[in-house]
């Protein structure tokens, strides 16, 4: 039974197969939660801090949609496997929904609003059918504990990437086409803006491409930890198996309590316009700050290896406060001698320093969920995967909703459209704005360590559960 959980299960086509499946996945997420609020906003009109609410809104309203997805796979029957068979349902709609947000319509006051809320949710239901599987077949992948770590590490790195992909594919889309994001034409005595069709086509091209990669999960994955199918799990039941899982119910309070980390992808468009001048330049700041996300998940492993999950979780969010401090400081001072190189050098490598925590938001609570599905397993002879990470994928959801929500008031309240027509931004603007894209994610982050100081799913006795669960599969 120790040699089950040891030796290896998975080849490298397969470790390649769901990486680039969640990096095509998470490139459709990352278009939506970087570009939709100034799409609506810059581009159709609306009021940036109603549609931040919005999103909340049916974030929280498509949240029925993750219990039911678990509860389905929790349920599956499929030959496929439980987890493959509901990530092809999800392709089509995914796909379509992710074009369709990004239409330029003729809406205006409470009928854009109401357009806007209807699209992204049902957008937000088709993501759920494809984000709680992808998550969750992480537990299934293989029985060795170690080899699950490496396998979240690697393909979680390409999911970080893919996240932020559309900090690269946007610009370049708005560098080929003339006029850039939008142009301006007169209607009377004021200027109206009337978009080019940049924003669609590139929503077009992620959602293809990414629905492409997504598809390689299904088709060369295998799912070989056995499962019975269970009876109908009520909403209820999974309450109660959050409640009596422990260790699972301080990862997802640790997850909330930090969720200003998820603010700075949420403005990172108008963080850069601000900054840096151009939204175009939104490259310059994603790609610093993901170079320190995918080395600090790269590392994971090996501080997992010398420390345990818990500790890493840990050190990487006290790390992620002073970073963040650090650089809201620095920034703070450049704002006002932008031609100081060394504080301009101190400005980006403090970017690239907030990276190095990233491993703790993105990876650990991956990890930690796998294992507290084993935990579970454990001490009630049953796994619900489906539940957990459908807990897990709706937390993260309503975690980003709600960072995005927070950090578009900030940029509403600053004066940043008012700025942005003026041709200019004063210091202030700056500040309130890179405080939500610094200062305030690492008060979060820092907030967060307090419920991980009670998870014990670490050591000798992650270890002996591993090992138990092999000995009872067998039998």
């Amino acid at each position: 039974m120790e040699d089950i959980t040891k030796k290896k299960h998975m080849n490298f086509k397969e470790i390649a197969a769901y990486s680039l499946g969640l990096f095509g996945f998470q490139a459709i997420v990352g278009l939506l939660n970087s570009y939709q609020a100034e799409f609506d906003g810059s581009i159709l009109g609306a009021n940036v801090s109603i549609v931040a609410i919005l999103i909340l809104v049916a974030k929280i309203v498509s949240a029925v949609a993750d219990p039911v997805v678990g509860n389905l796979i929790d349920r599956s029957k499929s030959k496929n496997g439980k987890f493959k068979s509901m990530i092809i349902y999800s392709l089509a709609p995914l796909l379509i929904m992710t074009a369709v947000v990004f239409l330029k319509v003729p809406f205006k006051g409470v009928g854009l609003y109401i357009w806007i809320f209807v699209t992204y949710l049902i957008w937000s239901i088709a993501m759920t059918m494809g984000d709680v599987p992808s998550q969750g077949i992480a537990s299934v992948l293989t029985p060795n504990p170690t080899e699950r770590t490496n396998v979240v590490s690697i393909s979680n790195t390409f999911k970080q990437v893919g996240f932020s992909a559309c900090v690269v594919i946007v610009p370049i889309v708005c560098l080929i086409i003339p006029g850039g994001s939008k142009v301006f034409v007169k209607s009377g005595e004021t200027d109206t803006p009337m978009i080019s069709t940049e924003y669609f086509w590139t929503a077009v091209l992620t959602a293809v491409l990414g629905c492409v990669l997504f598809a390689l999960i299904p088709m060369l994955n295998k799912e070989r930890v056995p499962y019975e199918a269970g009876e109908k799990t009520t909403f209820k039941d999974m309450v109660n198996a959050l409640k009596n899982n422990k260790p699972f119910m301080l990862v997802i309070i640790s997850y909330f309590l930090g969720f200003g980390r998820q603010m700075a992808m949420g403005i990172q468009v108008q963080s850069a316009t601000v900054i840096l001048g151009s939204q175009n330049l939104v490259a310059v700041l994603g790609i610093v700050t993901a170079v320190g996300s995918m080395i600090s998940m790269a590392l994971c492993p090996m501080l997992i290896k010398k420390m345990n999950e818990k500790n890493a979780y840990i050190l990487l969010s006290v790390y992620g406060f002073a970073a963040s401090i650090f650089s809201f400081v620095i920034g703070h001072f450049w704002f006002r001698s932008p031609d100081n190189m060394v504080l301009t050098v101190l400005f980006y490598a403090s970017l690239f320093l907030i990276g190095l925590q990233f491993g703790a938001v993105t990876l650990m609570p991956m990890i930690m969920t796998a294992d507290c599905v084993d935990y579970y397993e454990y001490e009630t002879g049953k796994r619900m995967e489906g539940a957990a990470y459908s807990i897990l994928t709706l937390t993260i959801k309503v975690c980003l909703a709600l960072g995005t929500a927070v950090g578009l008031i900030f940029v509403q309240r600053s004066g940043y459209y008012e700025a942005l027509e003026a041709g200019s931004f004063t210091t202030k603007t700056k500040d309130i704005i890179f405080f939500a894209y610094t200062a305030l994610p690492g008060i979060l982050a820092l907030l967060s360590t307090i419920p991980m100081f009670k998870y014990d799913i670490v050591g000798e006795k992650k270890a002996k559960i591993s090992t138990e669960l092999a000995a009872r599969r067998a039998k």
